[in-house]
Formats: structure tokens, C-alpha cells, sequence
């Protein structure tokens, strides 16, 4: 039996971009070209993930531009999900719209109330141009709505209003690490 190598197992693990940055507010690029630099662009963001302990990451996350994300995350029934998607649409959200906890590798220790579909479906390619369709349910399907957000130039913190968003804000400004995010 022949073993895989472990995503982001030759990465470097990459600086994060923190809420307010403005690669993080800003909507990505397509990729055009398939090769050794995406492949290692995926690696990176592996291991940065990894190494934050996140779920997900979207490489805007690490200051590139362009529409790609990683994720390592469970289902409610706890069952694993590992991929990558470069170029991703989200084609399909559905079932019951939940409010739950949400968190996000560029807004380290917070957290919020923010609602997502219970199901979501996301197209796009591989690293070597495979083209693929992911779908998940319940946190996996938040994690997939997430990390299609970030490359839309959304922050959950942009899915909040009032008081919900105020909190998180002055939570941000008090760590002192954000900087002053646009609305």
C-alpha cells in the first residue's frame, strides 16, 4: 500500500493577515495557471493552517490574492474532511439557516454568532486542474461558506450587525492587533 504524503508536510508556514488588512477585505483573483507554484502556494497554506490550528485557510489569509483555500475539518457526525479547492463557487446553500459560534485564523481568539446554510456545495479545481465538486453539512459546510467568503472579500465580522459586531470589534481593538476594518 502505497501512503500519501501529508498536506502541508513540505510547506512553510506563512505570516497570517489580521482583520483589517486589506487583502483580506479585497475579492481574490482567478487562477490561471497550474503547476509547481500552486501546488507549493496549497503546501504553504497547509502547514500555515496546521500551525495556527485552524480548519480552514483561504490564501488571502497569508497575503496572496488568489482563490484558493485548504481545509482539514469535521462534519457534525465527526467524520473528516481534507481538500483544497482553487477557483471555488459556491453553486449551492440549503436547509436550515443556523446561528452559531464562528471563528477565523485572522481574528485569533474570537469568536461569534454568525449564521450559515446547514448545507453547502462548492465547485472548483484541484492543483493539477481536476475539476471537483465538495459538498458538506452542519461545521464542514460553515467552514466551506467561510472560506468562500474570505475569497469574496468577506470576514464574518462583515456578516454581523449591532451589537453582535460592535463586540467583536472592540474585542479586535483590544487585543490590539486590528486594525480599522472597513464596513
Amino acid at each position: 500500500m502505497r501512503r500519501r504524503a501529508i498536506p502541508g508536510g513540505s510547506g512553510r508556514v506563512r505570516p497570517l493577515s489580521l482583520f483589517g488588512d486589506p487583502v483580506l477585505h479585497a475579492p481574490c483573483a482567478e487562477v490561471s495557471g497550474f503547476g509547481a507554484p500552486l501546488a507549493r502556494l496549497v503546501e504553504d497554506l497547509f502547514a500555515t493552517m496546521y500551525a495556527a490550528r485552524g480548519v480552514g485557510l483561504a490564501a488571502n489569509q497569508i497575503g496572496v490574492g488568489l482563490r484558493v483555500f485548504v481545509y482539514d475539518c469535521p462534519d457534525d457526525e465527526d467524520v473528516r474532511h481534507v481538500g483544497h479547492l482553487v477557483n471555488p463557487r459556491l453553486v449551492h446553500t440549503g436547509g436550515v439557516a443556523l446561528r452559531g459560534p464562528e471563528g477565523c485564523l485572522s481574528l485569533p481568539g474570537l469568536e461569534a454568532g454568525t449564521v450559515r446554510a446547514d448545507h453547502a456545495v462548492v465547485e472548483g479545481y484541484r492543483a493539477d486542474g481536476t475539476a471537483v465538486r465538495v459538498q458538506g453539512g452542519g461545521f464542514f459546510a460553515r467552514c466551506l461558506q467561510h472560506e468562500c467568503d474570505h475569497l469574496a472579500g468577506t470576514v464574518y465580522a462583515d456578516r454581523l450587525g449591532g451589537l453582535r459586531r460592535r463586540r467583536l470589534l472592540w474585542s479586535a481593538r483590544r487585543a490590539g492587533w486590528a486594525r480599522a476594518a472597513p464596513r
